[in-house]
């Protein structure tokens, strides 16, 4: 089946969000939506509406106009088995001890190494991204030199490879929580397909917010791979939930924004032990003195 996107830019999120739920009524109506910032520090936002149906041009730019958006770019996409390109075009990802894989290349898995089975459709969190192998290798560092968390949290946790790749590496429960429903459910069929039922435990959250992580704080490690904006935000809850002598792993923060991090957190109280740049993502590594 032919798959048609129509790719436009806006100004701000809540622009872009009214712009795609508007999109909703056109006809043929879109099969899909998604708003996504472009991290890049311009505050504008991508919207795109994606068709199962050639999309009605006419009302694809009197929508852009009446939300002040860029006009929208149609492309037709070919016929492709996206899930079987993507298990073609990733192959295992190395950090340190671990090893981050699909099931197609179980085979490829070194005696030695830390496995985490990641399947190719769940795509961010698989290990590829600059800011995941960031956060794996700080781990691995920490590991290397003996540190032993008790009590780890993954704020925001997407498909729970840092929570797994935790509860590989110590004999304790993690928790990892979302905020949003559906990686919290790919978070716990991952943790049940990784052989970690029982060993981590995923809730929906929104931060520290959820009541079994509120039990179970003050944190020795905190996992948090999320954006700038949120990071900054979670300040104040950082140090907080975060016990004296304990880190926090920092991450989803492009390089140009690494030292607006890094000067929020030491506003609230946190030290900088370390910062690594990976490509265009920086991964920061916080402790509370």
């Amino acid at each position: 089946m032919p798959t048609w996107t129509a790719l436009t830019h806006t100004n701000g999120r809540d622009a872009a969000e009214a712009l795609a739920e508007a999109g909703e009524d056109l006809n043929p109506e879109p099969v899909g939506t998604g708003v996504f910032e472009i991290e890049d520090g311009s505050g504008r936002w991508e919207v795109g509406l994606y068709f199962t149906e050639s999309p009605d041009e006419v009302g694809l730019a009197l929508l852009a106009a009446a939300w002040q958006a860029e006009p929208f770019v149609i492309s037709e996409l070919p016929e492709v088995d996206w899930v079987a390109h993507v298990r073609r075009e990733l192959s295992p990802v190395e950090a340190g001890r671990f090893f981050v894989h699909g099931s197609h290349d179980a085979d490829k898995v070194p005696e030695s190494a830390e496995a985490l089975l990641i399947e190719a459709a769940m795509a961010f969190g698989t290990g590829h991204h600059g800011t995941t192998k960031g956060c794996l290798l700080a781990l691995d560092r920490l590991i290397n030199e003996g540190f032993a968390p008790q009590r780890i949290v993954d704020v925001g946790c997407g498909t729970a490879v840092l929570a797994m790749a935790a509860a590989r590496s110590f004999p304790v429960i993690v928790l990892a929580g979302d905020i949003d429903p559906q990686a919290v459910d790919v978070a716990r069929a991952n943790v049940i397909a990784n052989g970690l039922d029982g060993r981590v435990e995923c809730v929906e959250a929104a931060g520290f917010d959820h009541p079994l992580i509120e039990n179970a704080a003050p944190f020795d490690l905190v996992f948090a791979n999320i954006l700038n904006q949120p990071l900054i935000d979670l300040v104040p809850d950082m140090a907080k939930n975060i016990a004296p002598g304990g880190k926090a792993i920092l991450s989803g923060i492009l390089v140009t924004q690494a030292d607006e991090v890094i000067a929020a957190y030491t506003a609230g109280g946190l030290q900088l032990e370390r910062r690594d740049d990976l490509g265009e993502w920086s991964t920061l590594v916080v402790r509370r003195d």
